[in-house]
């Protein structure tokens, strides 16, 4: 008897890959065979080559790094595949993103007391009628033309962004360079998106999120936060620059605005590149979905499917983030494979959502899919703040959409982002009934 040999393991780590598209039969490999599998990390369009890492991609592994930050750090090396310079380290570690409890805890409920109850009510009108308004005007752009309506550039990109800028108070003058920034720290690895890299004096490139590359965002930041203590208003920054408000969010201790402008300005970044691009993904990439599989969208237009089931179908089917790397913090153990104190931990959730040991037909769209355990806003202590307004915003589209478009077919293929990160969609021509 012979016995067969597992296949080999294929690179999911090259960005370009992904301008093609998810590479899921990789990752069912991957699931298979190699569940938790060395990834080697080359040099890629001018990027240097880095270390490698474990790439994790069954749903049961990826939950279980998420939730042990004891074991799988985001503060060691930061949470992206490629490694930061090391003298950037200590200031990409001040982000909330890229820390660890107890330390993450004590930031995140600082935000999260921003989001009250009553602002969200107030956002919820404006997003539907923001989504209403983009929709029409998407559907009179096809009538006058050919039929064809590209939903990225006329409604989901503007959707996203219009939307963040009045969370966070921005004035309308000023809300083209929040998608200049998003593009830049999290379209870097397209040129399409970010441009040419800059180089360093050794010609080398920049990592766009070192404080060279972030230092403009962070002077608007301050700006901003200088401005709303002045001009307070109904806006999550004047809620976190108002030094009465933080300083009741540790009772009895230093107040949060004593602390350090600079968590103020990474505030502003994380709400500016997260809370602009998880919309911003997911929205084009739900609505591409239902123009594939149009009995699904008949079958939520006939109102036979319910939005909420959707939603997070829809999530699955497309998350918006692909990766996110965690650094082992002692030697450990994981499918049986030995990680070492120090190795990259890369979880894939892209893979996670399709393993069919925790779904029944993984790569079937079922609106009405329930349980629907996906990890596209990850899990642990660090599940995405913004999670509730995300899928809010997505119900609020997809409901104007099945009021404004009785049908939805693909117009041409849709443009992809160079990305191992982002899930995104640079361009979703569809044909509009």
């Amino acid at each position: 008897m012979s016995v067969r040999e597992a296949p080999p393991v294929p690179d999911v780590f090259d960005p370009r890959r992904y301008a093609a598209g998810v590479p899921y039969a990789d990752y069912r490999v991957l699931r298979d065979h190699h569940p938790v599998a060395w990834q080697d990390e080359p040099e890629v369009l001018g990027w240097p080559a880095g270390p490698g890492f474990w790439a994790v991609t069954r749903h049961a592994d990826v939950v279980r790094v998420l939730k042990d930050s004891a074991t799988y750090s985001s503060y060691i090396g930061a949470t992206q595949i490629r490694d930061p310079d090391p003298d950037d380290l200590p200031f990409i570690r001040r982000m909330m993103l890229n820390q660890d409890p107890p330390q993450h805890g004590r930031l995140r409920r600082l935000v999260s007391r921003a989001f009250t109850p009553g602002r969200v009510d107030r956002f919820t009108a404006v997003a539907r009628e923001r989504a209403r308004t983009l929709l029409d005007r998407a559907l009179d752009q096809a009538r006058s033309g050919d039929g064809t309506v590209d939903l990225v550039a006329a409604v989901t990109d503007e959707y996203a962004l219009l939307n963040l800028a009045d969370l966070l108070g921005v004035p309308e003058s000023d809300r083209r360079q929040l998608l200049h920034w998003t593009q830049r720290v999290i379209g870097y690895q397209d040129p399409d998106e970010a441009g040419p890299p800059v180089l360093d004096e050794a010609g080398k490139p920049v990592n766009p999120r070192s404080p060279a590359m972030l230092r403009d965002m962070f002077a608007y930041a301050g700006q901003l936060a200088a401005y709303k203590r002045r001009y307070p208003a109904d806006d999550i920054m004047t809620t976190l620059a108002l030094p009465q408000f933080s300083a009741s969010l540790e009772p009895g201790g230093t107040p949060i605005a004593e602390l350090a402008e600079a968590e103020l300005e990474m505030f502003f970044f994380l709400l500016t590149v997260a809370g602009n691009d998880t919309v911003r993904s997911a929205a084009p990439g739900g609505l591409l979905a239902l123009a594939e599989h149009p009995e699904a969208y008949e079958l939520l237009h006939a109102g036979k499917v319910g939005i909420p089931s959707a939603v997070d179908e829809l999530l699955r089917w497309h998350p918006p983030v692909l990766s996110f790397r965690r650094t082992a913090a002692q030697d450990t153990e994981l499918a049986g494979r030995r990680i070492r104190a120090g190795d990259k931990v890369v979880v894939f959730h892209a893979s996670a959502n399709r393993d069919e040991r925790v779904f029944t037909g993984p790569d079937r769209l079922d609106l009405a899919r329930t349980p629907n355990p996906h990890v596209s806003f990850g899990d642990g202590p660090h599940v995405c703040l913004g999670a509730h307004f995300a899928r809010l915003q997505l119900r609020l589209l997809y409901e104007e959409v099945l009021r404004t478009l009785p049908g939805l077919r693909p117009a041409g293929p849709a443009g992809r982002l160079v990305s191992n990160f982002i899930n995104g969609l640079k361009s979703l021509p569809v044909q509009v009934t």
